[in-house]
């Protein structure tokens, strides 16, 4: 029963804080669906496919399932696109939504460019209210059991980045978009995200490198979410490394770089909160592939 009770407060609280986007601990694989200017910038075609289960054990808890893929357009690797599909469920709540990024990169330094992106994003937004326990059907006659909502939205992106460093800004959906505003007695909205993402590559020896990451995500109606994350890899093949989300959770992370074309990595969360108690954590698996041509040359892994 309590289960029960807090899965329906995660769906009433989804609600009223605006907290439409999908929860993602290895966002520094998955960034493009932060920041449309991340598209093609890893300079071949490059497809992730990420499965998140949240709070496992929790009734009607966050699923989210994720295929990205994106492609430098030309020989000198300035213009980019991307395509995105995002499956996301939480409880009667179901949201599928399709994303196309277009980005355009200029050179700072020898070694550096800024690509400045954008996204196109159809929403289709469903509630079933079946999956909901009534405790007083009176109260909702006028409303269907099923309920359907499609949405377009866009969304843009600075995103500057070396060998080593990157640093970007962006607000992926700016379009505040209002669900449920005509037979039904409440109101759901979409509110502007701003994103902040950095990271950098520290060279520690010939074998172990470090890798700092952080996001930064502002939305109102909701607390201020800082995401921290450390990476360190060995031999440019295995990582291991740790994450924290501010107030939140604590998460550990692994990945393998399988060969020039194959990685796959893993995350565990556990929460902080008093809604660990609830559940026995989050698990968030990706698997990355990219295709390069034969006259290029892998120096080391990209690990952004």
């Amino acid at each position: 029963m309590k289960k029960r009770i807090v899965s329906i407060l995660l769906f009433v609280s989804s609600i009223a804080l605006a907290q439409q986007e999908a929860q993602y601990t290895q966002y520094m694989y998955n960034t493009a669906n932060v920041n449309p200017g991340y598209a093609g910038s890893r300079g071949c075609l490059s497809a992730l496919v990420m499965h998140r289960s949240q709070w496992v054990g929790l009734d009607g808890a966050p699923k989210t399932n994720v295929l990205a893929v994106s492609s430098p357009l030309d020989s000198e690797q300035r213009k980019g696109l991307g395509v995105s599909i995002i499956n996301d469920a939480l409880g009667p709540v179901n949201r599928n939504a399709i994303s196309v990024d277009f980005s355009y990169a200029i050179p700072t330094t020898e070694n550096s460019k800024l690509a400045f992106g954008i996204k196109g994003t159809a929403n289709l937004f469903s509630v079933d209210f079946n999956k909901l326990n009534t405790f007083n059907a009176a109260s909702i006659t006028n409303v269907k059991n099923n309920d359907n909502r499609f949405t377009p939205n866009i969304g843009a992106g600075l995103y500057w980045y070396s060998d080593k460093t990157y640093v970007g800004v962006s607000i992926p959906f700016m379009l505040e978009n209002k669900f449920y505003d005509n037979d039904v007695q409440y109101i759901a909205s979409e509110r502007m995200h701003p994103h902040l993402i950095a990271g950098h590559v520290f060279k520690l020896s010939n074998e172990i490198q470090f890798k700092p990451a952080t996001m930064i995500k502002v939305v109102k109606g909701a607390p201020l979410q800082v995401d921290l994350s450390g990476n360190f890899w060995f031999s440019e093949k295995f990582s291991l490394g740790a994450a924290y989300r501010w107030s939140a959770a604590w998460s550990a992370m692994a990945g393998f770089q399988i060969n020039d074309s194959w990685m796959v990595g893993y995350a565990y969360d556990r929460d902080v909160t008093r809604l660990g108690n609830f559940n026995s954590g989050s698990h968030e698996i990706f698997l990355r592939y990219e295709l390069f041509k034969k006259i290029d040359k892998v120096v080391a892994p990209r690990f952004f």
